[in-house]
């Protein structure tokens, strides 16, 4: 490994988030990768389960955990505090959490995890051992109410949002084979999506006393990567004031982008980018924002995060390129 670059473990590396995790860090400039942890697939080359990085890494999975800075926990809901109760990770690292264990501010030895959504939390990221990686969709709708809610002027909200195949992970269920999703779309979990807790703690913590209701549907779309999400609210401020809000609110975050254009989803897709756009009639507010799901819905995030933690430039190693075509 290289001299004064960070040394980085990925547990859970055989699953889609630990994948992206790994191409991530592979490119980063500041980072050596220490271990890549995969029970089921100890002993095989990376290159078994991530065959497109075949010439990238000859990197083989490992069947425990081995001394690093920083360890990216990719593990399954509910997975990586257990994994933590049975595991003492070695040299004291910092640890970025990717699935759901930590994000209501659970504590680890009795240190809390910080929230990791850089674009309100990003002083006290910079500060932590332990951070709590958001959820996919409750990054796209919290990035997109943020504005008002800082202002005070969030009221109650209606969401739908679409994501693509691999926000249900790897592992192949009824609803994610190609035959039944492609050509498809269907709602779920509607109006009692697990990420409604952490969209509200964190629109609370912006909006001091907000109790307003948030009705998200959530879609599965026919396609593989990105979330598109519409938030409609209503709202006193004019067109001018609430593009003054949305730049103003973002102006310092190189990954939050407020378009006064129309945004598609492929602008996002293979990017760390959140692009955001308004549309009002009359005092009905819609907000639309868009994220891949795998980069700044979770990898491309936690990896933020991580160069908030270490003192880097916060872009270090995430300047990718959409797909335009």
């Amino acid at each position: 490994m290289a001299t004064g670059k960070i040394r980085a473990g990925i547990v859970g590396g055989a699953g889609y988030t630990g994948g992206e995790t790994l191409r991530i860090l592979l490119h980063h400039p500041n980072v050596a990768i220490a271990f890549v942890q995969s029970r089921s697939h100890a002993g095989q080359p990376v290159t078994t389960v991530h065959p497109d990085l075949t010439g990238d890494t000859d990197l083989i999975f490992s069947g425990d955990v081995q001394s690093a800075d920083v360890v990216f926990l990719c593990l399954g809901h509910g997975e990586s505090g257990k994994f933590l109760n049975e595991i003492k990770l070695p040299g004291n690292p910092k640890i970025i959490d990717l699935s759901q264990d930590f994000r209501l501010g659970e504590k680890l030895n009795g240190e809390p995890f910080v929230y990791g959504l850089p674009e309100i939390n990003r002083e006290t990221i910079r500060n932590a051992s332990h951070v709590a990686n958001p959820g996919c969709f409750a990054t796209a709708i919290q990035l997109g109410l943020l504005p008002l809610a800082l202002a005070g002027k969030l009221g109650a909200v209606h969401t739908t949002g679409i994501t693509g195949s691999t926000g249900a992970g790897q592992k192949l269920q009824d609803t994610t084979h190609f035959s039944w999703r492609t050509g498809n779309i269907s709602a779920y979990k509607t109006l009692d999506h697990q990420h409604l807790a952490e969209i509200k703690r964190t629109l609370g913590q912006a909006q001091q006393g907000f109790d307003h209701a948030i009705h998200f549907i959530p879609w599965r779309g026919n396609f593989t990567r990105g979330i598109f999400v519409t938030s409609v609210t209503d709202c006193d401020l004019s067109s001018d004031q609430l593009k003054e809000l949305f730049q103003k609110t973002f102006h310092h975050h190189p990954f939050t982008i407020f378009s006064s254009a129309p945004i598609d989803l492929k602008m996002v897709v293979n990017t760390n980018k959140c692009l955001i756009q308004i549309e009002k009639k009359g005092n009905t507010l819609a907000i639309h924002s868009a994220i891949d799901n795998l980069l700044k819905g979770a990898s491309g995030q936690a990896v933020q995060n991580m160069n908030l933690m270490f003192s880097l430039q916060e872009d270090a190693g995430l300047i990718w390129k959409p797909l335009a075509y």
